[in-house]
């Protein structure tokens, strides 16, 4: 299959997804419903967004910083600024076609500050992973502390429908595929890792694998765990700071903000952007505390909008920035 077809199946796949999901949600609106979203959409203080979308810019420049501390250890130095502006292009190509983003950022840093690129998927992998570890942990203190609404949530809606699908004789008809998985993986392995191409392959894993490996080789280690604990703080100032631009919202306090943020990060996973699943997740995690359905989807569309607006911006302007400031840069390392 050409790699331009998969791309737009891709597209249309989770563009698809999210589309149908604020269809299943909007279709049965009654008029009444759809007047009281208006409304909440109507009373909102929009002046109260700027500052969420400024600690949203915050918490992707300290993002960038602490890319770079992953090319330390592999003995690269690039600009803070290059980093930024790779980061931001990256999620707005990820608005576009799912994972675009990673390929971009990689592609931007590797062209303009000279490092090989499979050893930037390394790094960002490695980021990616750190991010995922403190999410699920997140998700777990946010379950712990509000056992009496959000544990409840979880445990009837999420652990226990994961219980009964994997119950039962399926779980070892999944076994044996997974197991004839790896022996035909394996052997296929063997035979490909002969070839000229399997070389090719080898020193790409050789440098993912080097990227990943930055994280226990830095001096910084310090520095990396706070910068990590310190975006995701960021996120939930945004969120709590979102609460206040809707007066159904602004009694809400941190543990609505991390609900919020923990399941609202899930549904930005699913679906092209977050469109579509972002707005269901967070309706239904207010709805725990007591903010009504048709106001819980404005608000979740309007932080949406907030942090996909921002990006749009941001990134084209980044895209615009790359090759002045890099001109400007070469321009001066010349006199």
């Amino acid at each position: 299959m050409p790699k331009s077809l998969k791309t737009i199946i891709n597209f249309t796949i989770f563009l698809a997804i999210g589309l149908g999901l604020i269809w299943l949600v909007t279709h049965n609106l009654t008029a009444q419903e759809k007047e009281d979203i208006i409304s909440s959409f109507r009373k909102a203080n929009y002046w109260l967004i700027i500052p969420v979308i400024f600690v949203g810019i915050a918490s992707h420049w300290y993002r960038a910083v602490r890319w770079k501390l992953l090319m330390e250890p592999l003995g690269y130095h690039p600009s803070t600024m290059n980093t930024f502006f790779a980061v931001m292009v990256g999620y707005l190509a990820n608005l576009a076609i799912p994972r675009l983003g990673e390929v971009t950022r990689c592609g931007i840093v590797a062209r303009y500050e000279k490092i090989p690129a499979e050893k930037l998927v390394g790094t960002m992998i490695a980021e990616r992973a750190v991010d995922m570890l403190v999410l699920m942990l997140l998700m777990l203190v946010t379950v712990a502390l509000q056992l009496d609404t959000v544990g409840i949530f979880f445990t009837r809606n999420i652990w226990e429908p994961l219980q009964n699908k994997a119950g039962g004789s399926r779980t070892w008809v999944l076994a044996g595929i997974l197991v004839l998985l790896v022996v035909l993986g394996f052997i296929a392995f063997r035979l490909i890792a002969r070839s000229k191409f399997g070389d090719k392959i080898k020193g790409i894993f050789r440098g993912v694998w080097e990227g990943v490996l930055s994280i226990g080789k830095m001096q910084k280690k310090g520095w990396f765990i706070f910068l990590s604990l310190f975006i995701w703080v960021l996120y939930f100032t945004m969120m709590y700071l979102g609460f206040l631009c809707m007066e159904e919202t602004r009694s809400l306090g941190v543990g609505a903000a991390l609900s919020v943020l923990c399941f609202g990060s899930i549904g930005m996973i699913v679906t092209q952007g977050g469109i579509g699943a972002y707005q269901i997740l967070v309706q239904q995690t207010l709805l725990l505390y007591g903010i009504h359905a048709t106001t819980g989807y404005a608000f979740g569309w309007i932080v949406w909008l907030a942090q996909t607006l921002m990006v749009i911006v941001i990134g084209f302007a980044s895209m615009i920035a790359l090759p002045i400031y890099n001109k400007s840069n070469q321009a001066k390392s010349t006199e």
